[in-house]
C-alpha cells in the first residue's frame, strides 16, 4: 500500500506506509514505531516516535502523543507533542493540550486545550546573518 501526503510541507515528499492500523483493532499499551503510521482503530496509552503518526478519522486515541509530524482527523484524548509539525484536520475533535513549532488548525476542528507553538530544535534553525541598522531606511523615489 502506498500513501502520498497531499501536504509537501508535511514531510516528504513520497513516502510508504509502514503500517496500518484499521478500526477493528484496539491497542493498549506503549506504542514505538518508525517511518509512517496511520491508525484507524483504538489506542490507549502511549505513542512515541520520531517520524509521522496519521490519525485517521475513525482513529480514537486515548494517549500522550510524542513525534515528529502528527495529522489528526479523529479523535485524541491526551497531550500531542510534535518535533516538526502538528495538524488537527477539518473532522480533528482533540482535548489535550498542543505543542509544536509549527500548528495548524484548520476550520471545524473541535479543540479544547492550549496551544503552544516552540521554537524548532536548534539543529534546524539557520544560523542568524548580521545584525543589520535599522536607523537607516532608504526610500525610492
Amino acid at each position: 500500500m502506498r500513501w502520498r501526503k497531499s501536504n509537501q510541507a508535511a514531510g516528504k515528499r513520497n513516502s510508504d506506509l509502514s503500517a496500518y492500523i484499521d478500526e477493528a483493532s484496539e491497542i493498549e499499551g506503549k506504542f514505538t514505531f518508525s517511518g509512517t503510521v496511520m491508525l484507524n482503530g483504538k489506542l490507549t496509552g502511549e505513542i512515541f516516535s520520531n517520524d509521522t503518526l496519521i490519525i485517521g478519522e475513525k482513529g480514537v486515541v486515548n494517549a500522550a502523543i510524542h513525534a515528529g509530524i502528527v495529522l489528526v482527523s479523529g479523535e485524541v484524548r491526551g497531550n500531542i507533542l510534535g518535533t516538526e509539525r502538528v495538524e488537527l484536520r477539518g473532522s480533528a475533535r482533540v482535548y489535550g493540550d498542543v505543542e509544536a513549532p509549527v500548528v495548524v488548525v484548520e476550520e471545524g476542528v473541535l479543540f479544547e486545550g492550549h496551544c503552544r507553538m516552540t521554537k524548532a530544535r536548534s539543529e534546524d534553525v539557520p544560523a542568524p546573518s548580521a545584525p543589520r541598522d535599522l536607523s537607516i531606511v532608504s526610500v525610492k523615489r
